[in-house]
């Protein structure tokens, strides 16, 4: 009896391990922008290149809208890989809506900046908690809170690199957000009853990319996602 008590609690877990394995979808088929709706601010800025979506040109967003053009998640894990360059920024926008033009103005922003001037750095909860980077700008810190809110955790540098390919992991649960980067827990912050802050509250959305501006390139790849 025991041996088959063992035999069957072993398949469902390794059924269970194999679901979990098995549950990520596709996101970007790597050779083209099927499933995806840029912005009708600067199209261009986006193409398909050696398997990844190039990020360069005037400030546009693409958007993940999937088969049927209304794409949408709640609690979900998004793993993708991120390549900077030097100068660049981006960012990964996550619980967003599709817009025409402009700076999204739903959802979240997960930070892509290795060198970029602005101090937020790959890894921010962009405008809400921040990897601060300010070089001799500051002296240095552990944390601290702005009059609105806003935090900034102190770093000497950010955790990406330019030229080189990183893990970037955003997992939304409830109403806590966690980001990681090459699996280094970099934000995990919980969304405060009675928050307010106009667009930027946890609600069902979709993904987006962002171009940045037109001296800015950034690379992103084997973008997936599964359902908690």
């Amino acid at each position: 009896m025991r041996s088959i008590l063992t035999f069957v609690c072993t398949t469902l877990i390794l059924s269970a391990i194999g679901q979990s394995e098995g549950s990520f979808k596709s996101l970007f088929d790597g050779k083209s922008l099927d499933g995806w709706t840029s912005t009708e601010e600067n199209p261009e800025s986006f193409s398909v290149h050696d398997g990844m979506i190039i990020c360069k040109g005037g400030r546009a967003h693409l958007f993940y809208t999937g088969e049927g053009g209304n794409a949408t998640f709640t609690d979900f894990e998004l793993q993708l890989k991120v390549r900077t360059t030097e100068g660049s920024n981006s960012g990964v926008y996550f619980l967003t809506k599709y817009q025409k033009e402009g700076w999204p103005g739903t959802g979240f922003e997960a930070q892509v900046n290795s060198t970029q001037t602005d101090p937020r750095k790959t890894g921010s909860l962009y405008g809400i908690v921040n990897v601060w980077v300010p070089g001799d700008a500051e002296d240095p810190f552990i944390a601290k809170v702005d009059d609105k809110g806003e935090v900034f955790i102190y770093k000497s540098a950010a955790p990406s690199v330019d030229g080189e390919w990183f893990d970037y992991s955003i997992r939304v649960e409830g109403k806590q957000v966690t980001i990681k980067v090459n699996g280094m827990t970099t934000i995990q912050w919980t969304q405060p009853e009675n928050w307010s802050r106009g667009g930027r509250m946890i609600a069902p959305g979709t993904i987006g990319l962002q171009a940045h501006d037109p001296d800015s390139e950034i690379h992103y790849k084997d973008i997936r996602i599964r359902m908690l």
